[in-house]
């Protein structure tokens, strides 16, 4: 379970990015983290990994408060966490299995992961894998021949080959379509749900947290305005959370179109599932 307590991000300039955060994330949890840019949703993923150390506060996972941890014990409980970026944050020359493997940078000595030396059990953990979200077949290829969809499937298998227990996303279906945007959540929740990981999804798609998160958490100038469940998300509360919009005619295009859109995705299932599972 992760918890955070007061958590506060307050930068040189003044400029305050996270502002008394309290909340639990309980392991299989599916929680998608949204809010206008700017709300420091990223902030909060980036806080708990600690590639920002927060102001003050505390972050506890697996019995230790990661805000207090420096240099050597700061790394070992970065294994624990899986992170899945926007940008993928690929090694471009390097090949779809090389990459994977980065993830098991911090189980193996120096030189054994400068040389790429892998014990044979971590090759056969990422083939498996790779098996999974459907890039069994494209292990040797280089990173840049790769779609944005594959890109991000590269990034899911990294983060899990760590066996973390919690996943943090940040933003990523930005730069996909929305099919494979689809595709990618789905694979995300599938596989928390399989191994029972906890995951925070900072997204910017309303619709895809609905569909896809089974909590969701609205933050506004770095305060939480909203936790709950997807089916509670009013207009008022999407006001709450983003400012004035007529949000009324937007649910009511959605009720619309939204029978539609259900037989849409379950054929997208059907079709893609050998590439998805």
């Amino acid at each position: 379970m992760l918890e955070i307590k007061q958590l506060v991000k307050k930068y040189k300039t003044g400029d305050v990015a996270i502002n008394g955060v309290d909340l639990k994330v309980e392991k299989g949890q599916v929680m998608a983290l949204i809010g206008p840019s700017g709300a420091g949703k990223s902030t909060l993923i980036r806080c708990v990994n600690r590639l920002e150390t927060p102001t003050s506060g505390e972050i506890w996972l697996n019995g230790e408060n990661i805000v207090k941890l420096r240099s050597g014990k700061l790394r070992k409980a970065r294994r624990n966490m899986g992170m899945i970026f926007q940008e993928y944050a690929l090694v471009e020359r390097l090949t779809v299995m090389e990459n994977v493997l980065s993830g098991r940078l911090g189980y193996v000595g120096f030189w054994r992961s400068y040389l790429r030396k892998f014990p044979q059990a971590d090759i056969q953990a990422a083939f498996k894998l790779l098996e999974k979200v459907g890039l069994e077949k494209m292990f040797n290829k280089r990173a840049d021949e790769l779609s944005g969809g594959q890109r991000q499937r590269v990034g899911i298998a990294r983060a899990l080959i760590q066996n973390p227990d919690i996943l943090l996303v940040d933003e990523p279906t930005a730069s996909l379509d929305p099919k494979t945007s689809r595709q990618i959540m789905r694979l995300i929740t599938e596989l928390c749900v399989e191994q029972q990981l906890a995951a925070i999804i900072n997204i910017h798609d309303v619709a895809l947290a609905q569909m896809f998160a089974e909590r969701i958490v609205g933050l506004r100038d770095g305060r939480i305005v909203y936790d709950g469940s997807p089916d509670d998300l009013k207009p008022d509360v999407l006001t709450e959370i983003y400012g004035e919009e007529d949000w009324t005619a937007v649910r009511k295009r959605k009720a619309k179109t939204g029978p539609v859109s259900e037989i849409e995705d379950e054929s997208i299932s059907e079709e893609h599932m050998a590439e998805l599972m």
